[in-house]
């Protein structure tokens, strides 16, 4: 007779569920609605799926900003790579939702209030480091003071934008000592100004002989694919919304559609989408 193989133990002595806390993991699935509706805990899992996968974006954006500090452009470019992985798998993920018809998610959309995505701190914190930061998101966690001072925390330290012009410097690249808030405008906004100016004729050298600046080359075009990745999240987001509720307001009291849709099209890198309207043709470019 065969008996069962005894479960294996890491090298710290756990189990594949003890060392995942799998059981602790698996009780975080709690259903608001009675009975509980079929389709709220997939409404749960996938938004805690995004939780999960927003603190390993996280992570991997700190490494980013780390290496740059550092001077280890590849290192930072190969990182952003595993960012976009995850973006992209972001994007799809939310598609699972359509598969809840819009009669079945106002059965229990109502236990939802007064929660909402706008309150998710981790996509703040997202936002804030790769350099889209808005001092007014702090008011959303005003009720909950270690949140806020996370949030704050974010909007004091250097975001990847922040620490990108800081590589370039040190790189000898012609940048203002500071980047003011001014020229932050000026970049947001393409508009002419002393230190906008200086900034793209830094990234003009950059693009226009991407073979003699590859590193920087490519690091920078891991920033673009990651507000393209980033506003394709948002869209998505606002058709799967649009399709499941269609223009009630949120639940956290926003617009719902209206607010979502606002907010797209926010990039976080512009001045590398606007250098390449200053870039010339070049001859024996191969």
């Amino acid at each position: 007779m065969e008996t069962s193989p005894t479960v294996p133990r890491t090298e710290t002595g756990k189990t594949y569920g003890e060392y995942l806390k799998v059981p602790e993991l698996l009780s975080l699935q709690q259903p608001q609605s009675t009975p509980a509706h079929h389709d709220e805990m997939l409404f749960i899992i996938i938004h805690q799926a995004y939780e999960l996968w927003f603190k390993q974006i996280l992570h991997e954006m700190e490494c980013t900003r780390n290496s740059m500090k550092r001077g280890k452009i590849l290192r930072a470019a190969h990182t952003m790579k595993r960012v976009h992985a995850i973006m992209e798998l972001l994007v799809k993920q939310i598609h699972i939702l359509e598969t809840m018809t819009p009669a079945e998610f106002l059965q229990f959309r109502d236990k939802l209030n007064p929660a909402s995505g706008f309150q998710s701190l981790q996509f703040r914190e997202l936002e804030f480091l790769a350099g889209l930061k808005q001092e007014k998101y702090l008011k959303s966690f005003a009720a909950q003071p270690e949140l806020q001072a996370r949030l704050k925390k974010r909007l004091d330290e250097p975001s990847l934008r922040e620490t990108y012009f800081e590589l370039l410097r040190d790189l000898g690249y012609s940048l203002p000592e500071t980047i003011t808030e001014a020229s932050k405008q000026e970049l947001d906004e393409a508009t002419d100004g002393p230190e906008h100016n200086q900034v793209m004729a830094s990234l003009i050298e950059i693009y226009q002989n991407p073979d003699s600046n590859l590193p920087l080359y490519l690091l920078s075009e891991t920033f673009v694919e990651f507000d393209l990745q980033l506003d394709l999240w948002r869209e998505h987001h606002v058709r799967v919304v649009e399709r499941s509720i269609g223009f009630k307001r949120g639940t956290g009291g926003s617009s719902g559609v209206g607010y979502l849709q606002s907010t797209t099209g926010r990039r976080c890198f512009p001045f590398l989408w606007e250098v390449r309207t200053y870039l010339k043709k070049e001859a024996n470019v191969w």
